[in-house]
């Protein structure tokens, strides 16, 4: 959970200055600080998050170069194939 840091002192001071009852001055903090750390919470990644993450990409890139492999291979005997079809077209054995 972040922590959303800011004076607690000066905003409740401000406000009271500002006419604002004590009690009131309070429930705003508290309602404001509340707001702050549930933002701050839906957009910031912690540490496990990014851990998670980069675990999953690891896993995504290494399955990628598998099929990158196995992609390399079927090209080859495809364009082999195609070599073999256009030399026995041109190049026919007597």
């Amino acid at each position: 959970m972040a922590a959303v840091m800011f004076d607690t002192y000066k905003f409740v001071d401000k406000l009271e200055k500002a006419g604002v009852s004590s009690e009131q001055a309070k429930a705003e903090l508290e309602a404001l600080s509340a707001a702050l750390s549930e933002a701050l919470d839906s957009q910031l990644a912690t540490k496990s998050d990014i851990t998670k993450l980069e675990k999953e990409l690891k896993c995504d890139i290494n399955r990628l170069e598998k099929e990158l492999i196995v992609l390399k291979w079927m090209v080859g005997l495809v364009l082999g194939g195609i070599i073999t079809l256009v030399m026995k077209a041109f190049f026919p054995i007597v």
